[in-house]
């Protein structure tokens, strides 16, 4: 058992600062992905797909140093579900616990706090860790405390929540890992004797498993320290607080039914308590008084208690995995975690002898498959863990490391959301405190996976004899390839065709090499535009941004400068990832952009006109719309009224908001259906009524994409105008991957200028409409008859001359591709150079290559048992592979040789 007192002195000879606690609400921080996506994990990826597949396993890829003692291994895991083979991408950090100068450590929130979310990107910075995993669940809703104990450096930061089954790895003073289920147990001590149990230290509020009652505050009694950083102690309690400030274990403060204003000090802590434990309060405790707090955890395997201080480190975890080198029975429900669903997961476990810790995630991203909870069971099996719990996972599961040779940070692997990273409530991190070694050896670092046009930087980068960074001189590093598939600026190479080559660089004595590859378009399985169409009109824009996927499963973001663009029926300027229409041709009612990568196509088409969809009139919302505000000192509100001068419609929503009070940016919120209402289709624009109020206030719209990115969007860069107007946001060349939905819409002032605007006011929204493309017309009613061996065919009845006749051919019927296409209303593209045949009809494109064996059907490859071929120099496709790829129908008599397209 520990007391409060001897907590504090532990916290200021440990950490040597102030200590907090993270609170977490599920915000995204977005890096861009060439910034923190090593080239080494793109290589791992494409070599996985080499590794032969059989049921279950895990095998070794590749694996490097990130300090002594510390490890990365990254193995894919092969196994079968149902009649499927798959696979997915497994990396692990083992940490060797005999080596001196590699330790373990918890990490939270902000600069170690509690009830401040923070990414693990950052956490890893802010501690000094070279390397990290996320680490416990959390209520996205709440601060997001940790649900199970944490210690940090032998401090006590949070105790574990009374949930069931519930355990958390450790690491003792004398560096031996544990994993275990533990309770907290804790008692308050007044002047006359008597006491109050301790319900549990720096906690957010939720729903216990234990006790009987839904409501962790309600009748209890909790200790918040300096550790806590969330607004309150703690939000969505349902619990009026009295509180009791106690200083180097002397009353100083009681407030009746209201919370203690500020956060507790370093040299003490908050007491937090409601109902029963309030009156408790009122009846024992006094200003001026002494006051002790004892506290400890509970082992539920032995039921010895512990004092908190014994471990170096502790982080919640789920349920048990692994139990003496077997599976164990999964100590809680796993629904929650949905644990026989596929995803991203988190886990740690030790080896038998106590000396190997494995940090492991596994991916669900691109070509990755996730793991299910009893697949995890298995990595963890075959990878000698001896005991083992799952971590939190999905969203929340993120890998940081320093490369071999570097000194910056970066994600080790794709999160579920590709660059982007959840916060979350705590992590574990890897340290080193080994002393500058000499020069050991050097590495390249840089991009080896690229794409045609793509230009990459590469260093040279040196680690000394604890395999920790070591600066070596670049300055008069020369750089060369081997085969002329780029070229070399000083240290940036340019990839200018597909192919694989070594690039070699010297500098002084030192010389090595490193194997890239420039991917080619028969590596390519998809190309994808993520906007669905634009719209035929000249100043139009529209954002294209692209994404390739390979045969391995990989995927890869492009912009719009990495391909080459075609136009038809119109002109159109490229820059970045946005189109501009500059001008249509005359008769154009459907327009083509083709976008080629290496040949590889993808097509968005162009139409004129707009359909237009209501999205929210506000007159029957069959769903909630609620306030935020931020920060705390912010009031706002929202209501659905009918009073707005110059309303027109019977209900408009009305957003009120209050910045009298706090400093810095303040916004007020109104937030769509909690998590955001989704968009159907692909909507170039949406336009919305607004109510404006001359205050010179910023009003934007924060929609949320199908990766998970956040975009935020002007509904008016300054509300300079009074009563209702329509605005319009153009949602086409935001660049967001479709589908979206629409999260919240706000005021907000920001610091600069805040007093040239009015601090309070009220803004309305109405008749909020979506604008899309018009869908594609095709023709329905042209009707194609042909006959094997005759150059007559039919259109409508009509008879027309054939430059070549159809022919059957091993049984498949070939027909002419130009005459055909110029009849059902399609668009002919023929490139003599490459053999590819290009057909545009309405939305799609199919395009075969004379000689090749598949086909590209809207940017997806596709096999096929047949190609075009050329008779009489004409191009002759095969009927019915052309005509429903199309949605076309064909027919055919075998007597009288009959086809029929229609």
């Amino acid at each position: 058992m520990v007391t409060f007192q001897k907590m504090i002195e532990r916290q200021s000879e440990g950490l040597g600062k102030r200590v907090i606690v993270v609170m977490l609400g599920g915000a995204l921080l977005v890096q861009p992905i060439a910034s923190i996506l090593p080239g080494s994990w793109q290589k791992a990826v494409i070599e996985s797909a080499k590794a032969a597949a059989s049921d279950p396993i895990l095998k070794l890829s590749q694996q490097s140093f990130i300090t002594a003692g510390a490890k990365r291994l990254d193995y894919v895991f092969h196994t079968t579900r149902g009649s499927s083979k798959v696979q997915t991408d497994v990396h692990v950090i083992e940490i060797d616990l005999t080596n001196p100068y590699v330790s373990l450590n918890a990490m939270s929130g902000k600069n170690n706090s509690i009830g401040q979310v923070n990414t693990i990107l950052n956490m890893t910075k802010e501690n000094g860790a070279v390397a990290a995993i996320n680490a416990d669940v959390f209520v996205m809703g709440n601060e997001g405390a940790p649900m199970g104990g944490q210690v940090i450096s032998g401090m006590f930061m949070t105790s574990p929540s009374k949930l069931k089954g519930m355990y958390a790895f450790s690491v003792s003073k004398d560096r031996k890992p544990m994993i275990d289920n533990y309770s907290f147990e804790g008692l308050v001590t007044a002047a006359d004797g008597s006491s109050f149990l301790l319900e549990g230290l720096n906690q957010s509020a939720y729903s216990p498993e234990t006790t009987g009652t839904k409501y962790s505050h309600v009748n209890q009694m909790y200790i918040y320290t300096s550790a806590w950083g969330g607004t309150e102690r703690p939000k969505n309690s349902g619990a009026t607080p009295t509180e009791v400030l106690v200083r180097n274990g002397i009353i100083e403060e009681i407030s009746i039914d209201k919370a203690i204003a500020g956060q507790a000090p370093e040299d003490g802590y908050i007491l937090r308590t409601h109902g029963t434990a309030a009156t408790y309060v009122k009846e024992h405790l006094q200003v001026g008084q002494p006051i002790t707090a004892d506290y400890s955890l509970v082992s539920q395997t032995t039921g010895m208690k512990i004092d908190p201080a014994s471990f170096e480190m502790m982080a919640g975890g789920h349920t048990l995995l692994v139990n003496a080198g077997a599976s164990a029975p999964f100590s809680r429900d796993v629904t929650g975690v949905s644990g026989s669903s596929y995803t991203s997961r988190s886990g740690v476990g030790y080896s038998k002898d106590g000396t190997k810790v494995y940090l492991i995630t596994s991916e669900r991203f691109g070509g990755n498959t996730g793991l299910s909870l009893k697949e995890l069971q298995q990595v963890m099996l075959q990878l000698g863990v001896f005991k083992g719990v799952n971590l939190d996972g999905g969203g929340s599961t993120t890998m940081i490391e320093r490369p071999l040779g570097n000194y910056a940070l970066q994600l080790a692997h794709s999160t579920q959301y590709g660059s982007t990273q959840r916060s979350v409530a705590n992590g574990i991190g890897v340290f080193t405190t080994a002393p500058k070694g000499t020069l050991k050896g050097i590495s390249v670092s840089g991009s080896k996976v690229m794409f045609i046009g793509q230009k990459s930087s590469y260093l040279l980068k040196g680690y000394d004899t604890y395999y920790n960074p070591y600066d070596v001189d670049n300055a008069s590093a020369v750089w060369s390839t081997e085969k002329a598939i780029g070229t070399f600026q000083g240290n940036e190479f340019t990839a200018t065709k597909a192919g694989k080559t070594t690039i070699s660089v010297k500098s002084g004595a030192i010389t090595t090499k490193q194997e890239i590859e420039v991917i080619g378009q028969d590596q390519m399985a998809s190309l994808s535009i993520d906007t669905a169409a634009g719209v035929l009109a000249k100043g139009a824009t529209i954002s294209v941004p692209l994404t390739v996927k390979l045969k391995d499963g990989s995927s890869y973001k492009l912009s719009g400068d990495s391909v080459k663009w075609e136009f038809i029926g119109f002109t159109a300027a490229q820059k970045g990832d946005s189109l501009t229409v500059q001008s249509v041709n005359a008769g154009t009612s459907t327009g083509y952009a083709i976008a080629r990568y290496d040949g590889f196509p993808a097509m968005i088409p162009f139409t004129q006109g707009e359909a237009v969809s209501t999205f929210e009139d506000f007159e029957k919302s069959t769903y909630p719309i609620t306030s935020q505000i931020t920060p705390a000192t912010t009031i706002g509100s929202v209501n659905l009224v009918s009073d707005f001068p110059g309303q027109t419609s019977a209900k408009a929503l009305k957003l009120d908001y209050d910045f009298t009070n706090g400093t810095g940016t303040k916004a007020s919120y109104a937030v769509f259906n909690t998590n955001g209402r989704a968009i159907e289709g692909s909507p170039t624009s949406m336009t919305v009524d607004l109510y404006g109020d001359n205050s010179l206030n910023w009003v934007r719209a924060e929609f949320i994409d199908a990766d998970g990115k956040a975009h935020l969007l002007d509904l008016a860069k300054q509300l300079d105008f009074s009563g209702w107007k329509n605005v319009k946001v153009n949602l086409s060349s935001a660049g967001m991957k479709l589908p979206v939905k629409l999260k919240r819409i706000y005021v907000v002032t920001i610091a600069e200028g805040q007093d040239e605007r009015s601090p309070s006011g009220a803004i309305g929204l109405d008749n909020m409409k979506l604008q899309y493309p018009p869908s594609v017309t095709v023709d329905t009613k042209t009707k194609v008859e042909m006959t094997v061996g005759k150059t007559t065919a039919m259109v409508n009845g009509k008879a027309i001359k054939l430059d070549s006749a159809p022919l059957v051919l091993n049984g498949i019927t070939f027909v002419p591709v130009r005459f055909v296409s110029d009849a059902m209303g399609s668009r002919l593209l023929f490139n003599g150079n490459t053999g590819q045949v290009t057909v545009l009809r309405g939305d799609k494109l199919m395009e075969m290559t004379l000689g090749k064996k598949d086909l590209i059907l809207n940017g997806v490859r596709q096999s096929s048992e047949v190609t075009p071929i050329i008779r009489n120099n004409r191009t002759l496709i095969p009927v019915r592979l052309f005509s429903e790829k199309l949605g076309l129908k064909v027919g055919y008599d075998g007597k009288t040789k009959k086809i029929t397209i229609d």
